[in-house]
């Protein structure tokens, strides 16, 4: 069994690895054996994880890329493709968020969350899709979905809107990519303090109110997240596609 788990020769790009979920995801991978691709609109950012990369073992190269920059996405792409020579695994991470009362939301606002969270998402899978369809071992995409792909949460609806819809694209792609050899999962992590949700954890009686909420009585860590996508993207998981795992301690179960 543990040679299923294995991403030995395998390479991976993770979007938006500089810090938080997306640089957990980028390390537990390479523990896994693989070698990493990385992004970030700051390339100066992607430092730290790429020295813990380096530390580990495994091949890093990096990347500045915003991926509301859709044509510069091809572009990043074919220098990944060129530096380690094929790709397999895509997770898209890069994403943000901004809360706002509904009634405040104007198209700006709009626009920025929907486009970074779900067209750059779906135009980073395609280019990666098109390469991987030519390859004998075909590939895997893990997309960061949310809790708000299943739930409603006030202020956050332009992210919950892109979320949900990335759930959505999630199941469509992996219905259609999966004769070329692609599966297409997605995870929903539940309550992680990062800087994008720092925002909330401010507040310590919305704190006491959420953990009340989660049957395991804690926040994630970061180290909860990588297991769920190594799982996803190596062959233990080889008849699954088109799944979103949630990964927050039993939120959505329990409601």
């Amino acid at each position: 069994m543990q040679n299923v788990f294995s991403l030995e020769g395998r390479v991976a790009i993770v979007t938006g690895a500089s810090r938080g979920l997306g640089q957990a995801i980028a390390l537990a991978l390479a523990e896994a054996g693989a070698d990493l691709c990385i992004t970030a609109r700051d390339e100066r950012a992607l430092t730290e994880t790429r020295e813990l990369i380096i530390e580990i073992g495994r091949k890093c190269w990096v990347a500045s890329q915003d991926v509301n920059d859709v044509p510069s996405i091809e572009r990043v792409l074919e220098h990944f493709e060129a530096a380690a020579g094929h790709i397999d695994i895509l997770v898209n991470n890069a994403g943000m968020e901004q809360v706002s009362p509904s009634l405040d939301v104007d198209e700006k606002l709009w626009d920025r969350i929907v486009d970074t969270n779900l067209k750059g998402a779906f135009f980073w899978a395609q280019a990666a899709a098109r390469r991987m369809s030519r390859q004998p071992q075909g590939g895997s995409i893990v997309n960061l979905c949310s809790l708000t792909s299943f739930v409603g949460i006030p202020t956050a609806v332009p992210y919950g809107s892109s979320k949900s819809g990335l759930l959505g694209m999630t199941r469509a792609l992996a219905a259609e990519w999966a004769a070329s050899g692609i599966r297409v999962n997605a995870i929903a992590p539940g309550y992680f303090r990062t800087a994008m949700t720092e925002v909330f954890y401010e507040d310590s009686a919305w704190q006491t109110r959420m953990l009340e909420k989660i049957p395991q009585r804690r926040f994630g860590e970061n180290s909860d997240i990588g297991g769920s996508v190594v799982f996803l993207v190596s062959d233990a998981a080889a008849y699954v596609t088109g799944h979103c795992l949630p990964v927050d301690g039993g939120f959505l179960a329990s409601i």
